[in-house]
């Protein structure tokens, strides 16, 4: 089943149980991958899906950031809470020596050797890591790497 599928399974069994507040999460989640179908008028596979699930979460944390510095613990424990569903349905993250590992592969395999070689490791690194790591703070670490 595939995981945009599993999202509107998940939406209808919070709608059956009267689950408001994660069906609000799942709603807006199904809006906006049926929205970029729409928009690129192609059908997601799981790893599109996957994308817009990523930039939702990105989303979440800049505006929890944004409430927590302006003293808003009501609309930051909402934001908290998105992330926390969003979260539920991208896979495991990787650890910091698989990271490593890959990061280290990676640049090899591409011959980099300094920092104008940085968008060759982190496209072949972006299909590898997608859902599964930070893509801001693995630029850092290419970038470091690199640097």
């Amino acid at each position: 089943m595939s995981l945009k599928n599993q999202i509107t399974e998940a939406m209808k069994s919070a709608l059956r149980a009267g689950d408001k507040p994660r069906l609000g999460v799942l709603r807006l989640a199904l809006a906006a991958i049926k929205q970029r179908e729409i928009d690129e008028r192609i059908v997601l596979d799981d790893a599109q899906v996957l994308a817009v699930l990523e930039k939702m979460l990105k989303q979440r944390r800049d505006s929890l950031a944004q409430f927590q510095a302006a003293q808003r613990a009501d609309l930051a424990a909402q934001e908290q809470y998105e992330i926390t569903q969003l979260e539920t349905w991208l896979p495991a993250p990787l650890s910091e020596s698989e990271l490593e590992a890959l990061l280290v592969a990676a640049i090899a395999t591409t011959g980099a050797s300094g920092a104008r070689d940085m968008g060759k490791v982190m496209a072949a690194l972006k299909p590898q890591v997608a859902g599964r790591a930070d893509m801001t703070a693995l630029s850092a670490r290419v970038k470091a790497r690199l640097g």
